[in-house]
């Protein structure tokens, strides 16, 4: 068995590798294509050519992080599929490859790929991810998302404190900070806006060129505004650097620590989290949508191909893959919109496509 075992797993390892580098090169033409655009743009900024080609490499982590499960689909139904056509795989059964240990020697090799792309999805994109958006803010100055920034809340009794961060340095930093303070009623205490912050390894930040409007009531109805400019000030807070990213940047582009940490600091104060819970659950079922792919592979070693319509049956599996994939994107928009159980959401689609694979493997097998 271990040499069949190896026939299997060699076959479609080289077929993967094939199609994951094949995806992987049209992405980085893509990537490439769209980098030179933008040289001529930023060449003033000192942006070159070589900056550009270290930006695309960057960005390469993230795309085999996308493309690996449609990619072990697509090399494991050509490998099933070529098998079942030059009757390889009807001698391997006749060598003792029962259905139920082919679907466990599949299952086996999955779990390779299912490390892979949990090492990819939360240690190594996250991190190239990020260096490529460093580099570009180190020539273009900053990292923002839209004109309002990103928006976070925290409670420090008696208080309550909405954060506004425009940008990110090129150093991961908080950039164009405004901090308004409210009291248990609602009512408005101060607000402090700093061009620039650095974060603390005391929980804290450490606001620079910082101004504060602190607005004060008198005892008989009569109001004030204090105006203070400080150099530095040091505001305590629980908001981390991870936080900060999420909210600015993606959140299927952090780690799956991180984003748990941001989801229990948004339910502690009263936002919805449901977005990021989703993302979260998905991260956590990704990798396992290479299970999935190879379930719905396995079937086509039990198919005849006598007709020669191979390409046929292949097209017919990367298109149920595809479908797998619009499924899912689905199921995360309605289940944000209709406030489904976020673990569910995540889950259906690969649920309900195991049960369908496995339901038609089970067919073939029991019709031969």
């Amino acid at each position: 068995m271990k040499t069949l075992r190896r026939l299997i797993h060699g076959e479609i390892i080289r077929a993967v590798s094939f199609v994951a580098l094949g995806f992987l090169a049209l992405f980085v033409f893509f990537d490439l294509v769209d980098q030179l655009q933008a040289l001529s743009r930023s060449k003033a900024q000192g942006y070159q050519l070589q900056h550009a080609l270290i930006y695309v490499s960057l960005l390469m982590p993230s795309h085999l992080y996308e493309l690996l499960p449609i990619s072990v689909l697509i090399g494991s139904i050509f490998v099933m599929a070529r098998f079942a056509q030059s009757s390889e795989f009807t001698i391997l059964r006749t060598g003792g490859l029962d259905p139920w240990r082919a679907l466990k020697t599949l299952f086996q090799l999955g779990l390779v790929f299912v490390l892979i792309t949990f090492v990819l999805g939360d240690y190594i994109s996250p991190w190239t991810e990020r260096q490529a958006q460093l580099l570009k803010a180190h020539y273009q100055g900053q990292v923002s998302v839209g004109q309002t920034g990103a928006w976070l809340k925290e409670k420090q009794d008696p208080s309550q404190f909405a954060v506004n961060v425009r940008a990110l340095s090129i150093d991961g930093q908080p950039e164009q900070i405004r901090i308004h303070e409210f009291d248990a009623n609602g009512r408005l205490l101060s607000i402090t806006q700093a061009a620039s912050a650095e974060f603390l390894p005391d929980n804290a930040w450490l606001l620079k060129s910082a101004q504060r409007q602190i607005f004060k009531m008198g005892s008989k109805g009569s109001s004030s505004i204090e105006n203070i400019k400080l150099q530095e000030w040091r505001w305590p807070t629980e908001i981390s650097a991870q936080m900060v990213s999420a909210a600015l940047l993606s959140p299927d582009r952090m780690q799956t620590l991180d984003l748990f940490q941001y989801i229990r600091h948004l339910s502690a104060n009263g936002q919805n989290a449901q977005r990021y819970e989703i993302q979260f659950w998905r991260k956590v079922f990704y990798p396992l949508s290479c299970w999935v792919m190879l379930a719905l592979a396995l079937p086509f070693a039990y198919l005849h191909f006598r007709s020669g319509n191979i390409a046929g049956h292949v097209f017919g599996g990367v298109m149920a893959g595809i479908s797998f994939y619009l499924l899912n994107n689905v199921f995360g928009f309605m289940g944000n919109l209709q406030n489904w159980q976020p673990w569910l959401t995540a889950a259906a689609p690969a649920l309900i496509y195991s049960m369908v694979s496995l339901a038609t493997f089970a067919w073939l097998v029991f019709r031969q």
